[in-house]
């Protein structure tokens, strides 16, 4: 074989680190797999990537260990957001350049050639796999989106009326957890008429993603001085705009939809409620004479 030059053997070198992380991570999310039909694509994943680390390495002819820490945070993130994000993730994240992998192919044309078709295969195993929890994207929705406009708006029209962020934070949780009940309990009853046998496990992502939003946004209030409701005020908007973010990014990865569309939806919604109710509670503090300091 003549000499492979250092743009070309880095390229190598870093196909044969995502394949070798693919190896320890499909290995990972198959062990804990209880449904045998996702067990066996992850393990079948596993396999063909323990297949193209070899190719590399015969081609590097060097053995790359991946980084421990980095393989420690994928695996917690699995287990946080469920193997069908990782998988995607790591998908995306392996995916050579076009430029990259026109070089690697005139360097090895056959091998590009099986590692293409193998990465081919890999789309189409992955397109199979079958979470519990993505079936309940749209009962996770239901639950975030309520939280976010219906709490920032009620959090954002007693903040600067009641002006103590202790006050602030006791109104939240009370409307949160009351909220988070009607709602889980509404979507139950509609799931129930509409025939969904599995209408309790719905009602639960609802109820979990509205109160764990609940949660998040009342934590400023709790943490902060009464004083400084304008800074918790101020923190519970970033939260607010983190949540969206993040959950937006989330639906993106494992359900392959736009993200960038669906984030402003959100946060133009959530901001604009806020913004609102907090013209309503400085009205309402005014006229009614509320007087707190």
């Amino acid at each position: 074989m003549t000499s492979i030059n250092n743009e070309v053997m880095k390229l190598v070198k870093s196909s044969q680190l995502d394949e070798e992380e693919g190896v320890l991570m499909y290995a990972f999310m198959a062990k804990r797999q209880k449904d045998e039909k996702n067990k066996a694509i992850l393990e079948k994943m596993s396999s063909d990537e323990k297949m193209h680390a070899k190719v590399w390495e015969s081609i590097s002819n060097e053995k790359i260990k991946p980084n421990p820490i980095k393989i420690g945070f994928m695996k917690l993130v699995t287990i946080l957001l469920g193997f069908t994000f990782m998988v995607k993730k790591m998908q995306r994240n392996e995916q050579l350049t076009i430029e990259g992998y026109d070089l690697l192919a005139k360097e090895f044309e056959h091998t590009a050639r099986i590692v293409e078709d193998e990465r081919r295969h890999e789309k189409e195993l992955y397109a199979m796999l079958d979470e519990e929890r993505l079936h309940y994207v749209g009962a996770m929705v239901l639950g975030l989106n309520d939280a976010l406009v219906e709490l920032t708006g009620a959090i954002a029209g007693v903040t600067f009326a009641l002006q103590d962020t202790k006050l602030v934070a006791m109104t939240g949780i009370i409307t949160g957890i009351s909220a988070t009940l009607s709602m889980a309990a509404s979507n139950y009853l509609a799931e129930r008429a509409n025939g969904n046998e599995n209408a309790i496990k719905s009602s639960f992502y609802t109820g979990v993603a509205y109160i764990v939003a609940v949660g998040l946004m009342v934590l400023p209030y709790l943490l902060l001085p009464s004083e400084m409701y304008g800074t918790a005020f101020a923190c519970m908007i970033a939260t607010v705009l983190f949540i969206i973010l993040f959950f937006n990014y989330y639906i993106s990865v494992a359900k392959d939809e736009p993200f960038v569309k669906r984030f402003l939806e959100m946060a133009i919604i959530s901001l604009s409620v806020a913004a609102i109710s907090f013209v309503i509670g400085l009205l309402a503090k005014q006229f009614l004479g509320i007087d707190t300091l």
